[in-house]
């Protein structure tokens, strides 16, 4: 489980457009996942340790940004021949299990992982209201552990100043988390 850390953020970078498939049968584009003062776009799978140990604090997250008008997409980006346990079928089973109140769609092809430049799980990449790229970096100061009580939660307070200005912040704590598992 080596760790991979994201790139700083490209502010203003459009957001790739895309249709994949969801747990939920049915395909799902930018268009379709976007909310009206911000996108969230996560990169994320069944199997990473860095995912498992956030996955109940990105919902919550999830959640709260909703009030904000901000809509949040997962997609996994991972080869599922070498790792099926990421295929469509288990991530059906997690999105039920934690009951997702997001798409989870996966991206077979990895064009769309390719297009977005995801490098980890968990990838996050946040867009103001007209999809320009405002934030790329952690979810909070935990990685495979809760975070102290009181402490920063990134991604939620930077999602929360972009649904509100346009803008993100200036400074930006790196995500990182297991590589994504590009096909051969």
């Amino acid at each position: 489980m080596a760790l991979t850390q994201t790139p700083l953020c490209d502010f203003g970078q459009a957001a790739p457009e895309f249709r994949l498939e969801g747990t939920d049968g049915r395909f799902h584009t930018l268009a379709d996942c976007r909310g009206s003062q911000g996108t969230l776009v996560m990169f994320i799978c069944n199997h990473c340790p860095y995912v498992q140990a956030i996955l109940e604090r990105l919902i919550q997250t999830t959640q709260e940004l909703a009030h904000c008008g901000v809509s949040s997409v997962a997609i996994m980006p991972n080869d599922t021949d070498a790792y099926p346990e990421d295929d469509l079928e288990p991530m059906q089973t997690t999105a039920q299990q934690y009951k997702f109140g997001f798409p989870y769609l996966i991206d077979p092809t990895q064009e769309v992982a390719h297009a977005y430049g995801a490098v980890c799980t968990p990838d996050f990449f946040g867009y103001n209201a007209k999809l320009e790229l405002q934030y790329r970096g952690r979810l909070d100061e935990g990685r495979m552990q809760a975070p102290a009580t009181g402490a920063r939660r990134d991604l939620y307070l930077a999602m929360q100043q972009i649904a509100t200005t346009g803008t993100g912040p200036d400074i930006q704590q790196i995500s990182a988390g297991c590589s994504i598992k590009w096909r051969a």
